[in-house]
């Protein structure tokens, strides 16, 4: 039996290369609003902030309007997040989403 291509939507979306949205773009907003806890190369600094190098833009992005939205709720990232465009929520997943990273199982 065939999987219905709806269902196979979300796997297709998010294989599409981050490379669409401007990923110097969101290299720059990084920087200047989300290395302090989350690192300058998304590898977090902050004990309770999760690194954000190697995840998927499309998780990334809805999660940022959540936060945005208020739908999710965090106190500083609502503040962080709420000033951001959509543009800026897409180079910012690019941006972390073109950062890659190697897993290790333990031995």
């Amino acid at each position: 039996m065939r999987p219905s291509p709806l269902l196979l939507f979300p796997v297709l979306l998010a294989a599409l290369p981050a490379a669409a949205q401007d990923i110097a773009a969101g290299r720059l907003k990084a920087q200047q609003a989300c290395a302090v806890c989350h690192g300058p190369l998304g590898l977090a600094s902050a004990p309770d902030a999760p690194h954000l190098a190697g995840q998927n833009a499309l998780y990334l992005s809805t999660q940022l309007k959540a936060y945005r939205s208020g739908a999710r709720r965090h106190e500083v990232m609502a503040v962080m997040a709420k000033p951001l465009s959509d543009e800026d929520i897409a180079n910012l997943s690019a941006w972390y989403a073109s950062i890659k990273i190697e897993a290790h199982a333990p031995n």
